[in-house]
Parts: C-alpha cells; structure tokens; sequence
C-alpha cells in the first residue's frame, strides 16, 4: 500500500497529524522568535521666527525751523530689528506734503553710523556710510542691508539750504515721512 492510500485509508489519522503540525507551527511563529527594537524622538517643536523693528525716534527725525541759506540742520535715529531672525532693511519716504517745491531745493544727507557695540552707541562723527546724498524730495528707496536678530544701527541725517536758494522760498514749508522697512 503506498503512503497516499494508507492516509486515506485512515483520515482521521490524517487529519490529526495535520493539525498536530499546524499546531506546533503555530505555537513556532507565536512564541515571539523575532527579535524586535523601537526608538523615537518626542517632543520636536516648530517656532516661526519674528522680524519686528525698533525706531528710537517716535516723533521726528529733523525739525528744521526758520532755515536760512547755509543752514545745516541734523538729527539722529536708531534702528534696531527687534526680531529674533535676519531681514533686509530699507528707507523710503511717503506722504511729503511740498506745496511751495522746497524739499526739492533742499539737500538731504542720510548716513548709516554704525552698528552698536553692547550698549555703546556708535560715534557719528568718523566711520560712517552715506545710504543717501541728493534732495529732500529724491529719496525713492535706500538700501541698508541685513540686520542680524537684535542689531541696532544709528543714522544720522542732514537737512541742508543751499546758499544759492532763490529769495521765493522765503517762508515756504514741506513735511516729508521716513519709512523703515524690513523683510525676510
């Protein structure tokens, strides 16, 4: 009698063998033969950074009052980004208010001082940059460059009357605003 006669001779047999060794291969691949490792990296955060500008000045830059031909007039300003990542920083003016022409008669000279050192201001008298030199009313947009996170810079500008300005503009008043622009 050959092997596959005498399992079907004897089925129940058979069929108890074979679950014999389905069971032992189940109980093989359930004992947890495998090896296994994990590792994980929790609580990883995001934060967007801040470009924010400081202006030392809240009110006006230059007040130049009763100017007569020869007349310089200067004032001082620091600008600090106030944010925690870099930005390119710009100067541009808006709303001039020049009825009469005078600011375009008027020589304008921005200089950048510096970079503070700690606390310490920087010295607008030597090392200088001029970010602008022409009229009072010209000034489209100045490139300053980029400040780091918490840099602070002081500007010095100059307002200046010609002294070959004509006796028309005697009594004459404009208004011009400085724009401080920063982007990342």
């Amino acid at each position: 009698m050959s092997r596959l006669s005498a399992l079907a001779a004897h089925p129940r047999r058979t069929i108890g063998a074979l679950a014999v060794v389905l069971a032992a291969v189940g109980i093989t691949v359930g004992s947890g033969a495998n090896f296994t490792a994990h590792s994980a990296n929790p609580a990883n955060t995001f934060t967007a950074g801040t470009l924010a500008i400081g202006n030392s000045a809240s009110s006006a830059i230059l007040s130049a009052t009763n100017l007569k031909p020869g007349d310089v007039n200067t004032g001082t300003v620091d600008i600090q980004n106030t944010g925690s990542i870099p930005g390119t920083f710009t100067l541009s003016t808006s709303n001039a208010v020049d009825t009469a022409s005078l600011l375009g008669q008027l020589d304008l000279k921005v200089e950048d001082c510096g970079l503070y050192s700690g606390t310490t201001a920087p010295s607008c008298a030597t090392g200088t940059s001029v970010v602008y030199n022409g009229k009072a009313n010209a000034i489209t947009t100045a490139a300053l460059g980029s400040y780091a996170g918490n840099a602070k810079h002081r500007y010095q500008f100059s307002v200046t009357m010609p002294t070959t300005i004509a006796n028309t503009f005697q009594g004459k008043t404009a208004s011009v605003e400085f724009d401080w622009d920063a982007a990342a």
